[in-house]
């Protein structure tokens, strides 16, 4: 699937355990002796974001939850309209979609966990990859400028992971490289803000090393993934921080756009097993291989988990039938907009159960272990575990986050740029609708249900009805919101996920965040 020797080092497994002092320091000093120690370090880090593993089964029990991928897709879609869960137990999400959820409930610590071991490695890493290191090493020349831009990457790695948590979790634990957890040393808590401004300078500071955009192996981080990730974090800075940055959050998509990506012209091919070659749109995936990197945390959940969908369709053995849309979400496409891709066969519309009621509720068919010329025959096919790369961050979301910008503040950037942006995802949305581009408008509202239909299951909707102020209120109210069928306001707390029960009693620094 890829034709890079960067992929080759994606293969070996991660450690099977959660520890936040990684490998021995005699160990580091046999793995970063030579260049390709690094190079497989590196590809260990990138790994790690896809991998399942490295959580106990006390937190944990069942390994197919332990990716990071499921977990925070669990937490980010399974709260909201976008997912409803089928099934009870404990091993699934329990009360995500009821705002039933505490500090022990598995899907919270799972993702929490998950995000500080990614953390914890790319502190180890950039901590062997400082000056002193690499001249103790013997090394120079172009070999420290190639170790200094891997460095760059897992430095952009850490900012991704403390951006998840500085999101779901607000306050949250700090340490970087310059902190050796271990030894009576455990980390102290960060205020949400500031460390809002900790990934806002690591994402400055790292520009000059990365790659240009487009320009590095598949799969690998660049100037534009660094944007893209600032444009995300400005969108939602009012609830980071309680100042908007309007103004940045447009900048900076529009340099991810003027990196030369565009729209790809047919939305149904952005989520199958060949979608690496979509160039044009792809800014940042995060790779899976039915082969090479088997998980059931990835893709793979993705596809298997909407309810009722036959394997005829998913390209996979077939649907676990775990995942329905509520008709709330469902209402939000025209007739004409391809993009929800529903499964209906089966299916009613309307959610009148949640629990044990797999065809209450339509499903959908965006993630399908096919190519786009319908082969399941491709290299690496495995009807259990897809080849469906995950888009980390795609240029359509750009799009949104400019036009929502300018709509909030005139003076972020252009409202004509704006507007001819949401025409272009209107009309590749309605491909038989020659009025397509009408349907577009520049209002708050519109921007949401868009952001809905364009990117649902992709890990947007929590915050973005909280940024909108929907997700705890009664301003919308969706199937089961509350744990009542016709959905009502829950507290506000629940806009943050509590911190896992099992850190705050390890950790005397740590205050869990009110209300819980």
């Amino acid at each position: 699937m890829i034709a890079s020797a960067f992929a080759l080092l994606l293969l070996p497994g991660c450690l099977n355990k959660l520890d936040l002092v990684p490998e021995n320091t005699t160990t580091s000093e046999v793995v970063f002796k030579t260049m390709d120690g690094y190079r497989g370090a590196l590809g260990k880090l990138y790994l790690s974001m896809a991998a399942e593993g490295d959580i106990p089964s006390t937190i944990v029990k069942d390994p197919g939850n332990t990716g990071l991928l499921r977990q925070f897709f669990n937490l980010q879609t399974i709260t909201t309209d976008e997912a409803g869960w089928n099934f009870t137990g404990d091993t699934d999400p329990i009360g995500l979609h009821q705002f039933t959820f505490n500090g022990s409930t598995q899907a919270v610590a799972g993702c929490y966990y998950k995000a500080y071991y990614i953390i914890t490695v790319c502190n180890n890493f950039i901590q062997e990859s400082a000056d002193g290191k690499l001249q103790s090493r013997g090394f120079s020349g172009a070999d420290v400028a190639t170790i200094k831009r891997y460095a760059a990457e897992a430095r952009f790695i850490r900012a991704f992971n403390y951006w998840i948590l500085m999101d779901l979790f607000g306050n949250v634990p700090f340490a970087d490289e310059s902190i050796v957890v271990g030894g009576g040393v455990i980390p102290k808590q960060i205020n949400r803000a500031d460390l809002f401004t900790y990934v806002e300078s690591e994402l400055k500071a790292i520009e000059a090393e990365l790659a240009a955009p487009r320009s590095n192996e598949y799969g690998r981080v660049d100037k534009a993934a660094g944007w893209a990730l600032q444009a995300r974090m400005y969108l939602n800075a009012q609830v980071y921080t309680g100042t908007a940055k309007n103004t940045e959050a447009a900048t900076y998509a529009k340099k991810v756009i003027d990196a030369g990506y565009t729209l790809h012209p047919k939305y149904k091919e952005l989520m199958l097993a060949d979608n690496y070659l979509n160039t044009d749109e792809n800014i940042l995936m995060l790779i899976f291989d039915g082969k090479f990197t088997q998980s059931f945390s990835g893709t793979t959940f993705l596809a298997h988990s909407p309810a009722g969908v036959p394997g005829d369709s998913s390209g996979t053995n077939g649907s676990w039938n775990c995942m329905r849309f509520t008709e709330q979400f469902v209402d939000k496409f025209n007739a004409s907009d391809i993009r929800g891709q529903f499964w209906t066969n089966g299916q009613q519309k309307n959610m009148d159960q949640l629990i044990n009621a797999a065809t209450n509720g339509y499903s959908s068919t965006k993630y399908r272990n096919k190519t786009r010329a319908g082969s399941i025959s491709f290299p690496n096919y495995n009807d259990v575990f897809t080849s469906i790369d995950f888009p980390l961050f795609r240029v359509s979301e750009m799009y949104l986050v400019y036009a929502e910008a300018v709509i909030r503040s005139g003076a972020a950037g252009d409202a004509t740029t704006a507007m001819n942006y949401l025409k272009a995802l209107a009309v590749r949305a309605r491909p038989s609708d020659p009025n397509a581009a009408n349907a577009a408008e520049m209002t708050l509202p519109y921007i949401l249900d868009e952001r809905g239909r364009e990117l649902f299951w992709e890990g947007f909707r929590r915050s973005d009805l909280i940024r909108f102020g929907q997700f705890t209120t009664g301003t919308y109210l969706w199937a089961w919101k509350g744990n009542v069928r016709n959905g009502r306001a829950v507290d506000s707390k629940f806009n943050l996920f509590p911190i896992p029960f099992t850190d705050i009693s390890s950790n005397p620094n740590l205050k869990q965040n009110p209300g819980y």
